[in-house]
């Protein structure tokens, strides 16, 4: 192929991958929203903010893993100020618990609905305010049709957007830029005492766009997510 050719292949393909929420961190910086090596897992190292994310729910207790890992990246991506729509479909959701996560409850606007007809037409117009920083919708079932619209909606407002679908059963494909499936673990015993650990998830990344899936166990420590082999090479250390 001649390198004229070649070139333009790479540019066209650096321009979709921006398009797409992959834009390279600026120089120097890395681990963007807090996920460490999972992040390494999409198009340049990035966790695409801008971009629509699919979280399976298979069960309660995962729609309330997912919602924890939700809520961590939020407390990132809404560090330097900013508001965050909810759209719920029992109120399950416990508001003063995101403080755990260093998530401002008065700064997250709260919606139930129990139908998705309305929560996808809510969530895409929330999605359509660049005001927001992000939006999280609990659905039953998404197609392709409707995920490419909330799509179309955060390429122009640059909102992140995050999916909990509890229909995982029924999947089929859609345009988000990842899917993810998170489980909860047991946490670790601490000082031999068992039950009173940090938070820990079985994180897996089963699809997603243009980068490579994997699995990971996070745990929340301290305001972050740290990987569990980090944790134990820093008690390997403390040991020797």
């Amino acid at each position: 192929m001649p390198v004229e050719k070649r070139e333009m292949i790479e540019r066209l393909q650096k321009d979709i991958l921006q398009w797409e929420g992959y834009r390279p961190p600026p120089v120097g910086t890395r681990n963007l929203v807090g996920l460490g090596m999972v992040e390494a897992a999409f198009p340049n190292g990035v966790f695409p903010i801008g971009a629509i994310h699919e979280l399976v729910c298979g069960s309660s207790e995962q729609a309330a893993a997912s919602g924890g890992l939700v809520t961590g990246i939020l407390s990132v991506l809404m560090q330097q100020g900013g508001v965050c729509v909810w759209i719920g479909r029992a109120r399950r959701l416990f508001a003063p618990a995101l403080a755990l996560f260093g998530v401002e409850p008065h700064k997250v606007i709260f919606i139930s609905l129990s139908k998705d007809k309305d929560a996808l037409w809510v969530m895409e117009e929330a999605l359509k305010c660049p005001g927001l920083k992000a939006v999280v919708c609990e659905l039953g079932e998404i197609n392709f049709k409707q995920s490419r619209r909330l799509q179309l909606a955060v390429e122009q407002s640059r909102v992140t957007g995050f999916v909990l679908r509890n229909a995982a059963d029924k999947l089929g494909s859609t345009s988000c830029a990842a899917r993810w499936q998170v489980r909860s673990l047991p946490s670790a015993d601490m000082d031999g005492l068992p039950g009173i650990g940090h938070l820990r998830w079985q994180v897996d990344l089963l699809k997603v766009r243009n980068g490579q899936p994997g699995s990971w166990i996070l745990e929340w420590q301290e305001g972050r997510f740290i990987p569990v082999e980090e944790i134990t090479l820093t008690e390997e250390r403390q040991v020797g």
